[in-house]
C-alpha cells in the first residue's frame, strides 16, 4: 500500500483534475435553456433541467478543491514542485505502461468509442454486440498481451468509423443502400469474431471463455433492447436495419 505522503501528493493531481471535470459539467449544463415557454407560458428558472447537473458539476468541482488543500496542506507547498517533476519524469512513463494502467486506456477507449460513435450513428444491437464483445473478451480473457491486440483490433475499428462518418462516405452509400453504418459494424463484428478466434484456438479454456463471450454478447442486448422497445416502448438511440427488421417481425400482421 502506499504511504499517506505519496498519496497526498497525488490527491494535488486528482484533485486537479476533478475540479477541471466540475466545470465541464457545469458548461455543458449552461448550454441548457433556463428558462423557456411552452404553449405560451413561461417557465421560471428553477424548473430548469439544467438545475441540478449545474449543482452535481458546482459539488463536484468544490470537492475537487478541497482535495487539493487538503493535500497541500497535508505535504506542503514544496512538495507541489516534486509532484510538477514527477509528472515530467521517467517514472510517469513507466507508470502508463504498466499492464493496470493499459487496462484503463481499454476502458476509456471502448466506452467512449460506444458512447459517442457507434450509439449515435449505428444501430443499438450491432453496436452494443461488438461493444460486449469486445469488452467482454478483453478482461475475461485475463491476458494482458491478448488484452493489447484486442485493443489495437478496436483501436482500428474505431479510426475505420471515425472515417466512414466524418468523410461522408456514409451519406454516399445511403443513397444506394439502407443503413451502410449497421452494415459495416456486422463485418466488423464478424472480422472481430474471427480474429479472436485466431488468438484462442490453441488454448481450451480460451476457447471456452470465446464461446461464453460470444453468447453474452449477444443475448444480453437482445434481451434488454426488446423489453425496453417492445414492452416499455422506449426507443433506441439509434434505429437501423435490425430495429426495422424486428419491427416487421413484432408487428407482423397474421
Amino acid at each position: 500500500m502506499l504511504e499517506k505522503d505519496t498519496l497526498r501528493k497525488a490527491d494535488i493531481f486528482s484533485g486537479g483534475l476533478i475540479f477541471l471535470f466540475g466545470l465541464f459539467v457545469v458548461y455543458q449544463a449552461l448550454q441548457m435553456p433556463m428558462k423557456d415557454t411552452y404553449g405560451g407560458v413561461q417557465n421560471v428558472w428553477y424548473v430548469s433541467p439544467a438545475i441540478f447537473p449545474l449543482f452535481i458539476g458546482a459539488i463536484i468541482a468544490l470537492l475537487g478543491i478541497a482535495l487539493t488543500a487538503i493535500a497541500l496542506k497535508s505535504v506542503g507547498l514544496r512538495q507541489l514542485g516534486a509532484v510538477l517533476g514527477y509528472l515530467a519524469s521517467a517514472e510517469l512513463v513507466a507508470f502508463l505502461k504498466q499492464p493496470a494502467t493499459i487496462r484503463f486506456y481499454a476502458i476509456m477507449l471502448v466506452f467512449s468509442s460506444f458512447i459517442f460513435i457507434m450509439l449515435p450513428r449505428i444501430d443499438f444491437f450491432p453496436a452494443t454486440v461488438f461493444f460486449l464483445m469486445v469488452f467482454i473478451s478483453m478482461f475475461y480473457f485475463d491476458d494482458d498481451q491478448l488484452l493489447f491486440k484486442i485493443m489495437l483490433f478496436f483501436i482500428a475499428v474505431t479510426i475505420l468509423l471515425i472515417i466512414f462518418f466524418a468523410t461522408g462516405l456514409e451519406a454516399l452509400l445511403a443513397d444506394s443502400m439502407n443503413f451502410p453504418g449497421d452494415w459495416l459494424m456486422l463485418l466488423c463484428i464478424a472480422a472481430f469474431a474471427i480474429y479472436a478466434w485466431q488468438l484462442v484456438k490453441d488454448q481450451a479454456e480460451l476457447r471456452r471463455k470465446y464461446r461464453t463471450c460470444l453468447l453474452l454478447a449477444v443475448i444480453a442486448p437482445f434481451t434488454v433492447g426488446i423489453i425496453f422497445k417492445f414492452l416499455l416502448l422506449v426507443p433506441m438511440p439509434f434505429e437501423g436495419a435490425v430495429v426495422e427488421l424486428l419491427d416487421t417481425i413484432w408487428y407482423y400482421d397474421y
